[in-house]
């Protein structure tokens, strides 16, 4: 058996055989001195120096700018993406970006796949309409309106929008499980490959889309109120009632978005604590409300961040992909040849903006969870005892992934 130094063969599973240890040598005892037998710490209680009186010594004094804990504190202890201490905004994106370059053929390689599945559908879908369409933007006057080919345009376009939609949920949603559990593993400075993420998350993803499946039916329910407005509106023959009812509608669509905003804030974190704390559907979304209470503007705020930046960058790697293909689709004017190849490159477009979405987006969700629970929990207390103990070993062990649970929270 193994002691955690061994050759790689012997080390534990989730060990990547290209990974160097985490941690350097153990720190030696303060009781022994370099190049002296370690000594017998002194009995009774720790003397510690008493500061001279007067007041603090300034930063020139005879005990240097640190005497007697009056400098700066000590970095804090960092095994893995992110420092063991409550989190800043930087610490928070500089986490997700060592997220992914420390494990990329899991990151990139599970966020690849999920967009290349959802975005295929929709790129087929826009390439049938540019097809359909060309000859109609050729020559205007060529085509009727009432021309069966627009209704197939149409259908095309939606259809392959719904069904990319439909599988986006699917795909999405396992996603970031396994992407949550990678993290998990990664803030105490271990790897674990696809295989291992997927073996510690597949049991969990039925919650996951109980979360999915709940927060969907709330966000749709204002939209029922608003459609049965919208038809009441057109059916009554009264001018007046129909402005009122109007003017109702256009202040719930604008109440909608703030609706939006703050349950997708509030239930941010149900994903992780569905993945690394074991809770079931609705139990995890109390969760999630709860440890945004106190922090929900600042939530809101990185969150928000977090979209506009990942959502410009995506749309700049899109747009050249999406002109060439809507190039293409129109000056080959609906040939089999100009579909083909206008759809591969919206498809490769999407799925190159896609690739960097999905897993920033979980990456900063699952840091502002530990970031929250190390606020509100003292949480950081609790993953430096670990990273200390791991240092110790010269490893990092699956059994971490266990620390998540609330059980193990310092504040309980």
């Amino acid at each position: 058996m193994s002691d955690g130094h061994g050759p790689t063969s012997e080390r534990p599973p989730g060990w990547a055989a290209e990974q160097p240890p985490p941690y350097g040598a153990p720190p030696a005892s303060p009781w022994t001195a370099p190049g002296s037998e370690p000594q017998t710490p002194p009995e009774g209680p720790p003397q510690f120096a008493t500061p001279p009186p007067g007041g603090p010594p300034g930063p020139g004094g005879p005990y240097g700018p640190q005497g007697y804990g009056y400098g700066p504190p000590p970095p804090a202890l960092r095994p893995g993406i992110i420092p063991l201490r409550p989190l800043g905004l930087g610490d928070i994106f500089d986490g997700t970006i060592k997220l992914i370059r420390s494990n990329p053929k899991a990151v990139l390689g599970l966020s690849a796949i999920a967009a290349l599945l959802a975005s295929i559908p929709l790129a087929i879908g826009q390439g049938v309409w540019l097809g359909s369409m060309a000859p109609l933007l050729a020559t205007p006057e060529a085509v009727p309106q009432d021309d069966d080919s627009l209704y197939g345009a149409l259908v095309g376009q939606y259809g392959g929008m719904v069904i990319s939609y439909g599988i986006s949920f699917v795909v999405v949603t396992v996603l970031t499980g396994v992407l949550t559990r990678i993290l998990g593993r990664a803030v105490f400075g271990g790897r674990i490959t696809i295989q291992e993420a997927w073996q510690a998350t597949r049991k969990r993803v039925p919650a996951l889309f109980g979360v999915v499946g709940l927060l969907t039916l709330i966000m749709l329910a204002p939209l029922a109120v608003m459609a049965a407005l919208l038809v009441a509106m057109f059916s009554t023959g009264d001018s007046s009632t129909a402005a009122v009812l109007g003017g109702l509608f256009v202040l719930l669509f604008i109440a909608y978005f703030g609706y939006v905003l703050i349950l997708r804030t509030r239930f941010a974190f149900a994903p992780a604590a569905v993945v690394l704390e074991g809770r079931g559907p609705v139990d995890a979304m109390r969760r999630s409300w709860s440890l945004v209470t106190d922090g929900f503007w600042r939530v809101l705020g990185i969150l928000l961040l977090t979209s506009v930046a990942v959502g410009f960058i995506a749309s700049l790697l899109q747009i050249p992909f999406t002109i060439a293909g809507m190039v293409i689709g129109m000056v080959g004017q609906g040939t089999a040849t100009s579909v083909v190849v206008g759809s591969v490159l919206l498809a490769v477009g999407a799925t190159l903006g896609a690739m960097i979405t999905y897993p920033f987006e979980a990456g900063v969700s699952g840091l502002l969870y530990a970031d929250r629970r190390m606020r509100a929990e003292a949480f950081d207390l609790v993953l430096q005892t670990a990273a200390i103990e791991q240092q110790r070993q010269g490893w990092v062990h699956a059994s971490a992934d266990e620390l998540w649970h609330p059980s193990h929270s310092a504040a309980q």
